[in-house]
């Protein structure tokens, strides 16, 4: 593979992967909705989808109209398909680097304060009055949890508020460092360094493969 679209393939890869060991290392727990949790990881996933399917299906009669501007409106159209993606799934909350049995007693002191009439059905959670229904769902090795939507018909503003009032009581949470994360780390930044090797061996070759994946 050419040096610049391997860089472009996994250099977003490596900066995700480290910022994920980073936000399972820290001290604080970090809750993030949804869509900006996908919002993310399709920015990781952006360079791969260049040099593959965008490169498979390579538009050449809008190359040769829109020269290199079609590169613009292939972005765009990503981009669009990325928000069809994060508008079709249902609503949901990320909570990074906490356990379930750390997240339950704050949890249930927001609910208790946002709707009284709240009900518990083991992992599943249930607000009428907010017009929210979620249950979770954990990851272990990563002390990551989701709080995802059970059902149709839910009210975003509730889900909003929800986000909102947990977010609050999670910012004074302090939680243990989750040493396992320190691979994710190590796996991003060696992956970093191998693409600035590779990028470094021979910028000519670099800068070279980069003007002939845009004007392709």
């Amino acid at each position: 593979m050419d040096p610049f679209a391997l860089c472009l393939a996994l250099g977003p890869v490596a900066i995700y992967v480290m910022l994920l060991g980073m936000i399972n290392l820290a001290r604080r727990p970090f809750l993030v909705s949804g869509s900006r949790d996908l919002t993310a990881l399709g920015l990781a996933v952006a360079g791969l989808f260049i040099i593959g399917p965008i490169q498979l299906f390579f538009p050449q009669a809008a190359s040769v109209l829109f020269r290199e501007y079609v590169w613009i409106i292939l972005a765009i159209l990503y981009a669009l398909g990325v928000s069809l993606v994060i508008l079709s799934v249902r609503p949901r909350l990320v909570i990074y680097n906490i356990s379930a049995d750390e997240l339950r007693p704050i949890l249930a002191d927001v609910v208790q304060r946002l709707d009284p009439e709240a009900r518990w059905a083991g992992d599943s959670l249930t607000l009428p009055t907010l017009n929210v229904r979620l249950h979770f769902e954990a990851s272990s090795f990563f002390r990551n949890l989701s709080l995802v939507s059970s059902g149709p018909h839910q009210d975003p503003l509730g889900w909003r508020k929800l986000e909102t009032t947990l977010a609050e009581a999670l910012r004074g949470f302090a939680v243990p460092r989750n040493v396992r994360c320190i691979s994710l780390i190590v796996i991003g930044v060696l992956l970093a360094g191998y693409l600035g090797w590779v990028a470094a061996i021979d910028p000519q070759q670099t800068a070279q493969s980069m003007l002939e994946l845009f004007r392709s």
